[in-house]
């Protein structure tokens, strides 16, 4: 095996500031209501994980997938994003749908077996989930090409100038989807961010079965370049991704980002972690914790009062109270409205489709 090269850390798991020359002085910019937002996302996003992953097995979600331990990786790179950024996500960005603002009961509704996901792209900045494992970060891709040909890339004016990031598993980083998108990307030095969570298990393949380097050296043989990030270190994540979407914006083409967690939980809900990982192996982890490190660092240094931390609970307690009545009161929706938003103009050929299925359920010849 290859030496793997220790990943950018700026908070040890204790808490404790460490020292790093390349990201200090934006670190340095950080103010404690910025810190305490991270830390209030981060938050908010496991309530949401752990509020989903009870109702799946309730009964209310066909399925879910959960982003236990990975808070600080979407939480802090999502913090890095502007307003104007595009975001392609996988199927577990939870944390980062949350930061651009998406309602959680729309993402909820794709588990629920209600639609395909609620959200509006356009109004959010973040496409649908895609559960193809590496098929959208072509999508990601070619939107960054476009991102470049409409001029909105190196003009200097910060509101225009756009980046584009994709999220995805180290399961992906095998997928040929992903390996060609790194491919277009440099050749046309897209202005797009590759952040890929590796969270030590593509289901229950280990990555030392993936991969004989790095996953960030995979950046390298395209020419991108890549950067390893301590993924349960939320101010290292937001340092390393606002450096890489700043040079993406900028012109500077893109970057590959590996950031280093681990999945706590399942793989979704119909997974068994037991069957292919040990206790100690997911307690060694624990110790890692992304929310508990914050935390640490923000009581060590005064800026975690108690009046906050009961407000951030609070809104803890009314998620889970929201999520729960709202699934809940989730109706089966009609069965002909999955020919509604096959394309996004009328079609001839899905309006023949459904008028031979109305037809066929109204003689019951589809039983």
């Amino acid at each position: 095996m290859v030496e793997t090269p220790p990943p950018v850390q700026l908070l040890a798991p204790d808490g404790v500031r460490v020292a790093h020359p390349t990201y200090d002085d934006a670190v340095a910019r950080l103010t404690p209501d910025h810190l305490r937002a991270m830390y209030g996302d981060m938050v908010l996003a496991r309530r949401f994980d752990t509020e989903a992953t009870a109702l799946q097995r309730q009964g209310e979600l066909a399925l879910f997938a959960p982003a236990l331990g990975q808070e600080a990786a979407q939480i802090g790179s999502a913090h890095a994003l502007a307003p104007q950024d595009m975001v392609f996500p996988s199927y577990r960005e939870h944390g980062v749908l949350h930061t651009r603002g998406i309602d959680p009961l729309d993402v909820l509704s794709l588990f629920r077996g209600i639609d395909y996901g609620a959200w509006d792209p356009r109004a959010s900045g973040v496409h649908l989930y895609t559960l193809v494992i590496g098929s959208h970060t072509l999508h990601a891709t070619g939107y960054a090409m476009g991102v470049a040909r409409d001029g909105a890339v190196g003009t200097g004016d910060p509101a225009r100038d756009t980046a584009v990031i994709a999220y995805f598993g180290d399961g992906a980083t095998s997928q040929g989807d992903t390996n060609e998108s790194l491919v277009f990307a440099a050749v046309n030095d897209a202005p797009i961010v590759f952040f890929c969570q590796n969270n030590g298990w593509a289901i229950s393949e280990p990555t030392s079965k993936q991969s004989r380097v790095p996953l960030a050296d995979r950046g390298l043989g395209f020419g991108i370049p890549t950067v390893r990030v301590d993924g349960n270190d939320v101010l290292a994540c937001w340092a390393v991704t606002r450096e890489a979407l700043n040079r993406a914006r900028s012109g500077g083409g893109p970057t590959f980002v590996e950031a280093v967690t681990y999945r706590m939980g399942a793989h979704t809900t119909s997974d068994d972690p037991t069957r292919y990982r040990t206790s100690e192996e997911e307690e060694s982890w624990r110790r890692r914790d992304p929310i508990d490190r914050l935390r640490a660092y923000l009581e060590a240094t005064g800026e975690l009062p108690e009046a906050y931390l009961a407000s951030v609970e609070a809104e803890a307690e009314a998620l889970g109270a929201r999520l729960r009545q709202g699934v809940r009161a989730m109706a089966a929706p009609d069965p002909a409205s999955m020919f509604d938003h096959v394309y996004a103009t009328s079609h001839a050929g899905v309006a023949r489709e459904r008028q031979e299925y109305l037809a066929s359920t109204a003689t019951g010849s589809d039983r």
